[in-house]
């Protein structure tokens, strides 16, 4: 009999068992057979030792291949210059450097943080956002539209209210639906509730104030709202002749006591203000004429707008890429158009102030997401780097004060932190192969929700790190808000001084056009005096020696 000695070492703990005959078994085969079967074991401790010691080394150059003599420089120098160039290379060389800036990050912050665990340090340094879809919702019409607005439930966080419309002019096809949706989000697979406007819906919103209650603006210019407690159709619909008359792009309910106030803008150059308890016509009317004169044939054309209840004036984002703002109280002042802020080179599709600085505010239009601050009017205090698509909407996160979102017209989702990055996003996410229409963001866990054109709402679930509020953020993003509107400032300055120069001197230059004009006319007046001077000399002349002729003749 053979006996395996070699030692099997083992962390868990070694069991024994008596596993008895079977009667059963015995009965059935008609024989008796004992066995009894036990493993040999060995048990063997060792005892190990080591003798540590540290040795520097002086390393100055190294790493050449055999045939390469390190002393010659021209040789060395060529293969210096042949292995840049590999691609491996680069890429090892990449990727070592991205291991070595970790590692000394992590040293740095155990040496000014010494009282923080390791694993702290290492998940704070290691900020690597990430997302991931985890519903979709998909327009269960034949026709796809595009999901043109988003607007989340106040209270049920579970419900999400969708607009659909077709926003390409007189190409809406044939026998397409006007109903807009509302989802429950746990159920993916049917709307929870059919909305039935008279003209397909470009915008909705929710009441905060009675969450039963939605505002949507049509595609042919009208108002209506409903009540989920009556049914599909809308409660009341605002006339024909008073309404806008291009499709209205924004909806926003007034903060009142009430809640029954609410203003609309248009591509038609138009804000009016409702009050759905009476929407025969608008309480209110503003025209965005730059000129202040009312006139709505020079009017902007309003695409989006900010209201802000603590805030005296409300913004419009128009199609001429400049943001309006507007007083409040429209009865109460003769200028109703308070200043502009330009620098877009296309329409601005979203607007939207900081939920936690509410003087400064976001704007995404043409290739670009742009950052403001009321109290500069001539530019941008951080602007976003140029993309190769047009950026179709955005907002901010209403947790993290430096975070917001945008999406463009190739399906990309952007999350920027001005805190981290201000020229590139943070996070790019390739949604779906059309185009991104509307983002919302939902106030309770940062669930982002993105419209595209095809009809197509898919909900992302955010990483931790995008959904909680870091230390002293609130404090940074308010020091960054102020340094960049110093600098803001003192560039304004420095441009109007320059220009201020170049009209003096433009001024100057004008003035020497004049004198140089009186000189050249003086000198061509004394020029032509001096010519019939001349001219009456010689006439003179001429005279008296034809006097002179005639005399001698007659003699």
């Amino acid at each position: 009999m053979d006996i395996d000695h070699s030692c099997d070492f083992s962390e868990s703990a070694v069991e024994h068992e008596d596993i008895p005959p079977d009667p059963a078994l015995q009965e059935i085969c008609g024989s008796e057979a004992n066995t009894e079967f036990s493993k040999d074991m060995t048990e063997v401790s060792t005892m190990t030792s080591f003798e540590k010691v540290s040795q520097g080394i002086n390393h100055v150059e190294g790493g050449w291949a055999k045939m390469i003599n390190a002393d010659d420089t021209e040789v060395t120098a060529r293969y210096k210059k042949k292995y840049l160039k590999d691609e491996h290379c680069q890429h090892t060389v990449m990727e070592t450097a991205s291991v070595m800036e970790h590692c000394n990050q992590c040293k740095e912050a155990e040496d000014c943080f010494p009282d923080l665990k390791d694993e702290k340090v290492v998940q704070e340094i290691e900020y690597k956002p990430s997302a991931r879809i985890i519903s979709v919702l998909r327009d269960p019409n034949k026709v796809k539209r595009t999901a043109t607005s988003l607007s989340w439930h106040p209270l049920d966080y579970h419900k999400l209210a969708v607009a659909y419309s077709c926003l390409e002019f007189q190409r809406a096809p044939k026998n397409m639906s006007f109903d807009s949706y509302i989802w429950n989000i746990e159920i993916c697979n049917k709307p929870e509730m059919t909305l039935k406007p008279i003209s397909p819906l470009v915008c909705l919103e929710y009441n905060h104030k009675d969450t039963h209650i939605l505002i949507g603006g049509s595609y042919n210019g009208q108002i209506g709202y409903w009540d989920t407690r009556s049914g599909s159709q809308p409660v009341q619909m605002s006339a024909t002749e008073h309404s806008h008359k291009d499709p209205v792009y924004k909806v926003i309910w007034l903060q009142t006591k009430i809640g029954t106030e609410t203003f609309s803008a248009s591509t038609d150059g138009q804000v009016l203000f409702w009050d759905i308890r009476n929407m025969n016509e608008p309480t209110k009317r503003l025209v965005l004429d730059p000129s202040k004169k009312g006139n709505r044939e020079k009017a902007f054309g309003a695409v989006s707008m900010e209201f802000e209840n603590s805030m005296a004036k409300f913004l419009v984002a128009t199609e001429q890429g400049v943001v309006v703002s507007c007083n409040r109280k429209l009865e109460n002042t003769d200028d109703p158009i308070v200043c502009m802020y330009s620098g877009h080179h296309g329409p601005i599709y979203a607007l939207q102030r900081n939920p936690f600085f509410p003087k400064n505010f976001l704007t995404v239009g043409d290739w670009t997401a742009r950052i403001w601050s009321e109290d500069i009017k001539e530019s941008s205090i951080i602007l976003s780097k140029y993309h190769m698509t047009y950026l179709l909407d955005g907002c901010w996160s209403p947790i993290r004060p430096s975070v917001f979102f945008t999406v463009r017209m190739d399906g990309t989702l952007d999350v920027w932190d001005i805190l981290f990055k201000q020229k590139d996003p943070i996070l790019s996410l390739k949604v779906c192969d059309e185009a991104l229409y509307s983002i919302r963001v939902r106030d309770k866990d940062s669930m982002v929700c993105c419209g595209s054109q095809l009809g197509t709402v898919r909900l992302l679930k955010m990483s931790p790190d995008l959904c909680t509020l870091q230390k002293n953020e609130k404090a940074l993003v308010s020091e960054m808000f102020e340094r960049e509107t110093k600098r803001e400032k003192i560039l304004e300055g420095q441009y109007r001084e320059r220009h201020q120069m170049k009209h003096c001197s433009s001024k100057e230059d004008e003035g020497g056009k004049d004198d140089m004009e009186e000189l050249l006319a003086c000198t061509e007046r004394e020029f032509f005096e001096t010519v019939e001077a001349e001219k009456k000399k010689i006439e003179n002349g001429e005279r008296e020696r034809r006097k002179v002729v005639c005399v001698k003749t007659s003699k």
